[in-house]
């Protein structure tokens, strides 16, 4: 039915077309990924087209550079002179550095909503 040279052909194929998959790297315009090499970190790559070295290198994060809006909820706040207030608002924020955005914190987004929770 089928011969062994053409199933190792298949295969060779396939395994090629795998490599080039995980060697070829298109970067969105305001993105930024990491690039780990061997579960370390070893640059960012902006935005265009890269190459990696398939099998040690792997992108990590993938982080947009674009900037986010977040709301924060309520909160009440009192006056000086003893007036209950609530104040809610808009947190805007741009990610400036994909590596410690990506190492310096676990998530920051919720560090973000929660500093502002207690700053009041």
């Amino acid at each position: 039915m089928f011969e062994v040279s053409t199933i190792v052909g298949i295969a060779f194929t396939i395994l090629v077309i795998v490599i080039l998959a995980k060697t070829a790297v298109v970067v969105p315009q305001q993105s930024a990924f990491v690039v780990e090499r061997l579960g370390k970190f070893s640059r960012k790559l902006d935005a265009g087209f890269h190459i990696l070295v398939p099998f040690l290198e792997k992108t990590s994060y993938k982080h947009t550079l674009k900037e986010q809006a977040i709301d924060i909820d309520e909160q009440i706040c009192i006056t000086n002179d003893n007036v209950q207030v609530g104040v809610d608002g808009v947190l805007y924020l741009q990610v400036l550095d994909p590596a410690r955005a990506s190492y310096g914190i676990g998530n920051y987004m919720f560090a973000l909503t929660a500093c502002t929770n207690y700053a009041a």
